[in-house]
């Protein structure tokens, strides 16, 4: 028998091409009789009628004696490929009729095999119905049972290709939920006697193409960034569902809880300390080969503190290789569901071309908000902020200059400087800060040894 495959809207995740040949594979020496050709074009009818949302069409083809769960080359029915299209009425005749609403297309059980991070398909009718965006046929496949799949993107089809940083879900035990972000979670949990901080990400048909791209980005990052001012990666859960990175725990909490709790500005020293930590872990991902890394989301609350006081960086889900042109850029639209308006540079607001001098940008309202006490223009929105950013506009410096070590706040205004060109890359920074950082410590010890000797003067 001739195998025929229907043309019309594919599987909602059918790998490219996949649809490309009209007509049958011919291949091999196969023969068909005139009763099998009938049969596959009656296969290929009661598709195409049902695309077309054909009822008619449809209930001829059935009266005829045709199984309403015959498929085509790639295991679709007519059920799949209304649920596609939005034809309401027809998926209830199919439905009416004895149709599955569970059969699975054969992309079901089709991993791609050249890129171990690329999802199975969602091959459900109510999937493709999903995907599609046909909310009132979704509504109708609910009602009679249709399921989403219960399996990870990321499942391969062998336990002799589960990668070797998987854990076992059966392995982590959640202690407790320290934070939700847009669609996310986080949570303390333990690993083998250990605590980690445990992120969890939700992906779902609706979501699915724009989170399951965000989690292997920041996985993949994860896996090759080692960096004492970077947060460790231990592992992932990928195999089921939901999926989860497992990092080390950092106890002291991230530094925008450490700013709020403290109300006020942060000692020059400590302020100079934090601001090194920033500066060699953005060095290091900005020189990272073989492409540079661009961070694109840092703020205070993507910074942890680790036992011994130093900060580390963590979420890296918006991140953008240098060298990448196919990175994707957030519409205005979307842009403030992702990122934080509050330190985000200009050009990311404006939706332009941006480089590692965004990152620049961010340290800079950063280490100025340590010094003042503050976050940059803290009565208004974030949509709003950045604006102001884009407008030219800049945090004021309100403590007394005296405060700020000499050039530190020089440094501050180079790095948010409108041009991105002008601004300093992290190696010329982390010579800066250093800089700065043992002139104002030289300085303290002098005024300390000089109001030693003057007390012991006075008291002669």
């Amino acid at each position: 028998m001739a195998v025929i495959r229907y043309l019309g809207r594919q599987s909602s995740m059918a790998p490219e091409g996949s649809g490309e040949s009209r007509t049958a594979d011919n291949s091999g020496d196969m023969e068909s009789g005139a009763g099998d050709d009938d049969a596959s074009r009656d296969v290929i009818q009661l598709l195409w009628s049902a695309s077309l949302g054909d009822v008619a069409g449809v209930r001829a083809l059935l009266g005829k004696g045709m199984d309403v769960n015959s498929t085509d080359f790639d295991s679709r029915t007519a059920l799949h490929v209304a649920a596609c299209e939005g034809k309401k009425e027809t998926v209830e005749l199919l439905i009416a009729e004895g149709a599955d609403v569970n059969a699975r297309d054969r992309w079901g059980s089709t991993v791609r095999s050249y890129c171990p991070f690329l999802p199975l398909c969602f091959f459900l009718p109510l999937a493709d119905a999903e995907h599609y965006k046909c909310d009132e046929v979704s509504q109708i496949l609910l009602a009679h049972g249709a399921q989403l799949p219960d399996t990870s993107p990321m499942r391969v089809s062998n336990s002799y290709s589960v990668p070797e940083y998987e854990i076992d879900r059966e392995e982590l035990s959640v202690l407790k939920c320290v934070a939700f972000g847009w669609q996310d979670s986080f949570t303390i949990g333990k690993w083998r006697g250990t605590k980690v901080f445990v992120k969890v990400i939700s992906i779902d048909t609706k979501t699915g193409d724009d989170k399951l791209y965000e989690f292997i980005n920041e996985l993949s990052l994860a896996l090759m960034l080692r960096h004492p001012n970077v947060v460790q990666f231990l592992g992932a859960v990928t195999q089921s569902i939901p999926v989860m990175l497992v990092m080390e725990h950092l106890p002291k909490g991230d530094l925008q809880s450490y700013m709020k709790k403290k109300g006020k500005p942060l000692k020059p020293k400590k302020a100079l300390k934090f601001a090194l930590d920033i500066a060699r872990g953005l060095n290091y991902v900005h020189e990272f080969k073989p492409e540079p890394v661009i961070h694109s989301n840092l703020k205070p609350s993507n910074l942890l503190r680790d036992k011994a006081g130093h900060l580390k960086i963590t979420d890296f889900a918006f991140t953008k290789y240098a060298f990448n042109d196919r990175q994707f850029v957030p519409d205005s639209g979307t842009i403030f569901l992702l990122m934080s308006g509050r330190y985000m540079a200009p050009e990311l607001y404006r939706c332009e071309d941006y480089d590692s001098k965004v990152d620049v940008f961010s340290f800079a309202l950063i280490v100025q908000e340590m010094m003042e006490g503050v976050p940059p223009f803290p009565k208004l929105g974030e949509e709003e902020v950045a604006k102001s950013y884009a407008d030219g506009k800049r945090p004021p410096f309100k403590i007394k200059p005296r405060y700020y070590p000499e050039g530190l706040k020089d440094l501050i205004e180079e790095c948010w400087h409108d041009d991105p060109r002008k601004r300093p890359s992290f190696r010329t920074i982390c010579k800066e800060v250093e800089k700065i950082r043992i002139e104002y410590n030289s300085d303290t010890f002098k005024a300390c040894v000089t109001k030693v000797r003057y007390s012991r003067f006075c008291c002669r």
